[in-house]
């Protein structure tokens, strides 16, 4: 099984030495007793996080079915009840290769190593005939054959005669690397929590039993505390002006729809380019909301801010710096972001621009970088972003 450990950690899956003896451990008191329960078993300890689900099927299928990296791995019941299984099985019948004697007799995985023999024995393309994987023809493999019940193996539909179907996986790619979509976002964001006590003292505190209970000489006195509730509150402020941001128009609706579905408390804000002393509560930022009304519950707030940081150096550094006619603060742009920040200590700023090419755009993203922790709007960052908000807000969420 050493091999297998060294093909997960090929494929990308982090592999520690820990994940390792479990492993071993669970093989030595017989958790494993077929291929079905052995994948279990390793995506159980293997798989820690639900992004590598996908590079693990694909890295099992490889490792003990000979599968190709791209080939999409089927599960032993899809097989079992579909067509190519069942033709192949009762042609094998038909043939006097098998007796149904013998076919009671073999267990599962025997009966789907000869299925997979003469599924890789097959060289080339076949169409017609009825014993390769193919095209038309009475194969009991393929598609768009004439042979009736079963799977069908990839392809369109010709004579809606199968009863299962083995195609591409169904699945949500959670990889980092993999561009956002509804679901994947959904599942990075909704790890975002608050946690806090609330209610009545309902939740028994096991720890806390125990230790007193010792104290107490071994009788007993149970511990109750209230139950903890995930009470998020967030604010996002939107940069919402400008030429700059027109590129990721898509991108950061797909950000704004999905914090609306997801979060109860959720406030959005706008601003353009930068904060001075004022956000809006409309995209057309004609309705201010007075700074000392908005920093005033920072402390038990989440803060977003989304926005590429691209702007002129005097728009962050100087007295009077927005280009904005109605902005007459002397104080600059970069003062007021400090001032944020310390308001809002549980607080992330999301960039656009991939973080690869930051240092080529412009100094001020840089700059913003140091005051706020910065991700750009990739599935990785924005789980790094959820992951430090969640870190971070742990010391408030005490409170």
């Amino acid at each position: 099984m050493i091999g297998f450990v060294y093909h997960l950690q090929d494929a990308g899956i982090p592999v520690s030495v820990r994940y390792i003896l479990e492993f071993y451990r669970a093989l030595r008191q017989g958790l494993a007793g077929d291929l079905d329960q052995l994948f279990l078993l390793a995506r159980l300890i293997f798989v820690k996080r639900v992004e590598y689900y996908d590079v693990f099927e694909q890295a099992f299928a490889s490792f003990f079915l000979g599968a190709e990296g791209t080939t999409p791995a089927v599960s032993w019941e899809e097989l079992i009840a579909g067509k190519p299984f069942q033709e192949w099985l009762r042609d094998q019948l038909e043939q006097g290769l098998l007796t149904p004697e013998e076919l009671r007799e073999f267990d599962t995985e025997e009966l789907l190593a000869r299925f997979w023999e003469t599924v890789l024995d097959q060289k080339g393309e076949h169409h017609g005939g009825n014993r390769w994987v193919g095209t038309r023809g009475r194969s009991p493999y393929g598609h768009s054959g004439q042979h009736a019940g079963g799977i069908r193996v990839y392809g369109r539909s010709l004579y809606g005669s199968a009863q299962k179907v083995i195609d591409d996986r169904r699945y949500i790619n959670y990889s980092d690397q993999s561009s956002l979509s509804n679901e994947n976002l959904r599942q990075a964001l909704t790890s975002m929590r608050s946690l806090r006590p609330l209610g009545p003292e309902t939740e028994l505190d096991i720890d806390e039993t125990i230790a007193k209970t010792a104290r107490n000489g071994g009788e007993i006195e149970l511990i109750f505390r209230r139950e903890l509730r995930n009470r998020l509150k967030l604010f996002v402020m939107l940069d919402n002006g400008g030429y700059s941001m027109t590129p990721y128009i898509p991108l950061v609706k797909t950000i704004f729809t999905k914090l609306r579905d997801i979060f109860r408390d959720v406030t959005f804000y706008y601003f353009h380019n930068c904060i001075y002393g004022t956000v809006y509560r409309d995209p057309e930022r004609t309705l201010g909301v007075k700074w000392e009304k908005l920093i005033s519950d920072g402390k038990s707030t989440r803060l977003i801010l989304i926005g590429d940081a691209n702007m002129a150096p005097a728009e962050l550094m100087a007295a009077y710096g927005s280009i904005s006619l109605t902005h007459t603060v002397r104080k600059p742009g970069k003062e007021w972001l400090n001032e944020l920040k310390t308001a809002f200590p549980v607080s992330v700023w999301l960039n656009p621009i991939r973080k690869n090419v930051w240092t080529r755009e412009s100094s001020t993203i840089q700059q913003i970088g140091r005051i706020f922790r910065m991700e750009d709007l990739t599935l990785a960052g924005i789980k790094e972003a959820v992951s430090y908000l969640n870190v971070q807000g742990q010391a408030y969420d005490r409170q």
